[in-house]
């Protein structure tokens, strides 16, 4: 089933097509930036004018004269040089919102054409727990992964952590030089950052411990039972403190989404001999190198795409051109989606482009950089303790609810503390998941408490609790006996403007899965909370005749299920009452 800006852009394209012939002409159809230009309005008029050389405005009423959208468009209006004004029929929006109460999967539009979609996310590097620069990798990619679900894609999740490398074998060494009691050793993997941390000074001030950690990796990628175990011990411990986190992040990555750099270790020499073999490969300096005449450095000489080193060890790149191949070759993936910071962009950049040159990637497969920024602190630098130390994503998250639990208590002093610390503990790892989420995801921003926490603006705190007083108002009249309706009339213009944007969440949604910009739905629910908020406040429910109120709290109860169904594909889980 189209939505209404698709079945818009439908129909208004095959008029544009039938009045000028020309095959590829679209109708560009956005959404009207002010009532009296209507609802929708088509754009695409004037761009198709241009190239026939003809009037626009009166290819534009031609173009009106042609359009067939069904029962949906009430009339359509030529205005300025060539825009298109078109205006909804009241009765069909009414019918489409009665439609999405009786059926609430169509509040979401599945796509036509739905598509095998890999989406590589979180990664984090397994040598120390998850920091705060892991959040935007996170959260981004699981918002992007329920959408694209919703949507009807078949999503394979890739958690691509850092589990092999140089930093294991210092790691096995300090590992295998404590106590071989598991209590005692526990203890000592209880806090990875400070077992990273006496790792690292001991690799930098001893000679001998740095030796014999090279010669643990050694032993490691040779497959030694005794390094492989104590290895494995390691990793255990790291991804329990990573599955940690995602608990309390409410984010959807499963022990089985792992797909590690350790799983890739096997075809590292393989990718590097089919480069050879395509005869891509070109020694630089001792080390194997792929030189594509697109990328070069200021100095206009070519840049290398490393992927074996002099000393025979393999690179990130390496293990990336392994890992496409397997995801378009193995798992079918239709689309690559790699959440990871904008730093890396020339990285991949170069991947993807060796990755199509040597056919590791399908002809057909598309592999897409989900590039976001960085979280910064107060002072515009990366985010860190006051110390400056990488802050720990838990130590972050704990933080949130316990200033969470002290404004719920200041709000609402006479709730159990059970409640509050319910509450809390929603309110606080929603604010710091939305906080992000609603920021342009490709820039840079600064990390604030004050407006995180803030129940006014676009915040989590504002639209949970906008949920919550919708569920609360339907609550109190169905104790006074009202109950919703089955039919949604639309009646007042605060009606009708609510019901339209309610049937807009499908359109933000197939936009959200082809561009993987959350906080384009973030700005959709703060709009959706405003509009209500205007129904309620000029649309009386309790003192309205029967059929109405019914018609009334239907809307309201469909606003609450699509403000749900939002925050939800977020990751946040609403509360009935706060």
């Amino acid at each position: 089933m189209l939505t209404i800006r698709e079945t818009l852009e439908a129909g208004i394209t095959k008029a544009l097509v039938k009045v000028t012939g020309q095959s590829d002409a679209k109708a560009q159809v956005i959404y009207a930036t002010r009532a009296e230009f209507g609802d929708y309005q088509a754009n695409g008029v004037m761009s198709v004018a241009r190239q026939l050389r003809t009037n626009p405005r009166e290819l534009a009423v031609k173009v009106v004269a042609e359009i067939d959208c069904g029962n949906l468009l009430a009339k359509a209006e030529v205005a300025g040089p060539g825009f298109i004004n078109l205006f909804l029929s009241t009765d069909a929006l009414a019918e489409r919102a009665s439609e999405c109460l009786d059926d609430a999967a169509k509040l979401i539009l599945p796509v036509n054409k739905p598509q095998t979609i890999v989406v590589d996310y979180s990664s984090p590097n397994l040598a120390k727990e998850m920091h705060v620069g892991h959040l935007r990798g996170t959260i981004i990619g699981d918002a992007i992964v329920r959408i694209l679900e919703a949507l009807g894609h078949c999503v394979i999740r890739q958690n691509h952590v850092g589990d092999w490398g140089t930093q294991f074998g210092m790691l096995i060494a300090h590992l295998k030089t404590l106590s071989d009691d598991d209590k005692a050793l526990a203890n000592n993997l209880s806090d990875l950052e400070v077992f990273y941390r006496e790792a690292k000074q001991r690799f930098d001030a001893d000679p001998a411990f740095a030796e014999l950690a090279r010669s643990y990796v050694v032993r490691l990628q040779r497959g030694d039972p005794e390094c492989l175990e104590a290895w494995q011990r390691f990793i255990d411990e790291s991804l329990r403190h990573c599955e940690e986190v995602y608990e309390l992040l409410g984010v959807s990555l499963q022990r089985s989404d792992l797909c590690p750099e350790s799983f890739y270790n096997n075809d590292l020499a393989e990718i590097v001999q089919e480069l050879d073999n395509k005869e891509l490969l070109t020694r630089s300096e001792g080390a194997n190198c792929v030189f594509l005449e697109e990328f070069t450095g200021k100095d206009g000489n070519p840049l290398p795409v490393i992927v074996q080193k002099s000393d025979g060890g393999y690179l990130y790149a390496t293990s990336d051109l392994a890992a496409v191949r397997y995801r378009c070759h193995t798992l079918g993936a239709d689309r690559v989606l790699y959440v990871v910071d904008a730093r890396q962009s020339l990285h991949f950049q170069q991947v993807f482009a060796v990755a199509k040159r040597a056919g590791f990637a399908r002809s057909d497969s598309h592999l897409e950089h989900i590039a976001y920024g960085t979280m910064m602190g107060e002072d515009g630098k990366p985010f860190k303790t006051r110390s400056g130390d990488t802050v720990k994503l838990r130590d972050l998250l704990d933080e949130s609810v316990r200033r969470a639990f002290a404004l719920v208590s200041e709000k609402n002093p006479d709730l159990p503390e059970a409640d509050r610390q319910q509450i809390a503990a929603t309110v606080g790892i929603a604010a710091v998941k939305y906080s992000d989420l609603s920021k342009n995801r490709t820039s840079d921003y600064i990390f604030d408490w004050s407006s995180m926490l803030s129940f006014e603006g676009n915040t989590a705190p504002y639209l949970l609790y906008a949920y919550a007083r919708i569920q609360s108002v339907l609550r109190r009249l169905a104790e006074e006996g009202a109950a919703p309706g089955k039919r949604i009339v639309l009646d007042a213009a605060e009606e009708r403007a609510l019901a339209m944007k309610v049937l807009q969440f499908s359109e933000i949604l197939r936009q959200l899965g082809l561009d993987g910009y959350p906080n384009q739905l973030c700005l959709y629910l703060y709009e959706l909370s405003g509009t209500f908020m205007k129904f309620y406040e000029g649309c009386p429910i309790l003192k309205a005749d029967a059929e109405l109120r019914q018609s009334r709290l239907a809307l309201a109860a469909l606003t609450a299920q699509t403000l749900k169904r939002g925050l939800n594909l977020l990751g946040i889980e609403p509360l009935n009452r706060m």
